[in-house]
């Protein structure tokens, strides 16, 4: 296959099928602007994961997602597992819920700029998360863009996705905390930050690897996609009152004043815990802890 040739890869359900809608105008966005590109619709999770990595063996030098941040999370992975990452450029055109990652690596929101950005393309070449996790009693690996958790947070994705993703973005995310924020209760873990190991009880530990997450929350103010670390965001003990008046600083990156929050820059990160944690990955549920997470850095090419 022609290197000149993008292949764009398309979620239509994601933004509770906005982008759907939306591809039409997209795909004539790219026939007007002159770009070269085929293109593939995902049929189901995981779908885009194959084809990135059939796109990426395949040669083509550029492949675009079309979707939300757990489609961009899809794609990074299928290109990884090809085995050539560095020599695939990443675009990205956000119609998802969350369009948490393009705040931070500096791509425009409305999907006609996005486009633009096509036409004189900058590379801009960050740092990629990887965890290993349980699932089902085996050892699995997920690469990840932007961020992950678990705990309270992981919780959070869980009732979002199962029970209010069709609202929409803001609306679902509030819904999904409230729910939680009722039922959740904090767990004690054993965390283990580039080897220095504490025991403590938290109601959540995010690792960032972008400054947002979570529909707009300013998680990691300080992150920065190229500096070989993972920004590890520990909220701890809380009580479900002080949760529910803290929520409002997260969306104004003012939570780190908090007496029983801390923010500590890491290679490496364990959490392991006797209580069931759930673990999510850029807005994906994807097991439970134990979890091993490391920076790979300068792995990824964005165009911005």
């Amino acid at each position: 296959m022609s290197s000149k040739y993008a292949k764009v890869i398309v979620n239509p359900v994601a933004g509770a099928g906005r982008t759907g809608r939306l591809w039409p105008q997209i795909m004539g966005l790219f026939k007007t602007h002159g770009i070269r590109f085929e293109h593939d619709i995902t049929e189901a999770p995981g779908h885009a994961i194959e084809l990135a990595r059939t796109a990426a063996e395949k040669g083509y030098e550029m492949v675009v997602s079309v979707g939300g941040d757990g489609t961009i999370n899809e794609i990074v992975n299928g290109l990884y597992a090809a085995g050539n990452i560095g020599n695939t450029l990443l675009g990205i055109i956000s119609t998802g819920t969350g369009g948490d990652y393009i705040r931070t690596v500096g791509i425009p929101r409305r999907y006609e700029d996005a486009c633009r950005c096509f036409l004189q393309p900058k590379k801009r070449t960050v740092d990629l998360g990887i965890v290993e996790y349980a699932k089902n009693g085996h050892r699995e690996e997920r690469l990840f863009v932007n961020f992950a958790g678990m705990g309270f947070d992981a919780e959070i994705v869980r009732r979002t996705t199962q029970q209010f993703k069709a609202l929409g973005s803001m609306p679902s995310y509030l819904l999904g905390t409230l729910a939680t924020l009722i039922s959740y209760g904090n767990k004690n873990i054993s965390l283990i930050v580039d080897g220095q190991a504490e025991d403590r009880r938290v109601c959540t530990v995010i690792m960032n690897n972008g400054k947002y997450g979570g529909g707009g929350m300013f998680t990691a103010p300080q992150a920065d996609l190229a500096d070989g670390l993972l920004d590890v965001l520990i909220i701890g003990d809380l009580s479900k009152p002080d949760l529910l008046r803290s929520l409002p600083r997260i969306y104004k990156g003012t939570h780190l004043t908090h007496p029983k929050v801390a923010m500590k820059k890491a290679k490496e990160i364990e959490v392991r815990s006797a209580q069931k944690m759930h673990l999510q990955a850029d807005g994906e549920l994807l097991g439970e802890v134990p979890a091993r997470f490391r920076v790979l850095p300068s792995m990824l090419n964005v165009i911005v």
